[in-house]
């Protein structure tokens, strides 16, 4: 791709690659330039991950009949994009947090036809990707389980802040660490770090999939291991054996 302008002045990175996207931009009007350009600016599009991989069709050709040959609306049932396919049309790729989620209530209900409980769209956007942020998911879950609402229970909501806070910062401890480590000049002992910290960042991945699942105690515990490791790490980074 070679930086297409889309209408409304969006312009999709010349590294990301699409035949869809690019047609999609030069013929404006069937899908929103908002949407093309979540996905230019997300992990999928800096990856090649492309429209068809969730929607179907075929991207290797530009006729319309056959590019679009399959492809349903997302209020179809049968649409992998359709509410309660989603989760597995993600999980092809994000198995350990589809897994997770998998066993929640959410996931029953979602199933069931619900149309009030998440679904991967609800806290990463449609395809661009992202992280929610410990507020944004509060204010999400309130939407369902704050007073007055659906599900009343207020402490769900302050429950996933809380964690998503604790994500965040062990998050942002690995990121220093790793930092620090970088500026070690002995290359074997560098080497040695940088394998503790992957060790530590193991039970960040494990408190991750737990927070798709919402089981929080199993999160908090993930965590608890991981800022113990990296803690200790960054004190014998900072501060060497000098034997």
């Amino acid at each position: 791709m070679t930086g297409l302008l889309a209408a409304g002045g969006v312009a999709l990175d010349a590294q990301s690659s699409s035949r869809c996207a690019d047609c999609h931009v030069a013929n404006p009007g069937s899908v929103s330039t908002v949407h093309l350009a979540e996905w230019d600016l997300s992990a999928h599009g800096r990856r090649d991950v492309g429209c068809e991989s969730c929607h179907g069709g075929d991207p290797t050709s530009f006729e319309v009949q056959v590019t679009h040959r399959g492809i349903l609306a997302r209020s179809n049932p049968a649409s992998p994009v359709y509410r309660a396919n989603e989760p597995a049309t993600c999980g092809s790729c994000h198995l350990p947090a589809f897994t997770a989620f998998q066993s929640s209530q959410h996931y029953a209900l979602l199933k069931a036809g619900d149309k009030n409980v998440p679904n991967c769209a609800t806290c990463h956007g449609e395809v661009a990707g992202l992280r929610p942020s410990p507020k944004g998911l509060e204010a999400q879950c309130a939407q369902c389980h704050g007073a007055g609402r659906v599900v009343p229970r207020p402490e769900y909501p302050i429950r996933g802040r809380q964690a998503f806070e604790g994500l965040r910062e062990v998050r942002d401890l690995l990121s220093d660490v790793r930092g620090a480590i970088a500026r070690v000049r002995d290359r074997q002992r560098r080497a040695r770090l940088e394998e503790e910290a992957a060790a530590a960042e193991v039970p960040i991945r494990e408190a991750t999939h737990a927070a798709h699942g919402y089981v929080y105690d199993k999160l908090d515990s993930r965590l608890s291991d991981a800022r113990a490791r990296l803690t200790d790490l960054f004190a014998r980074v900072a501060n060497p054996d000098p034997r």
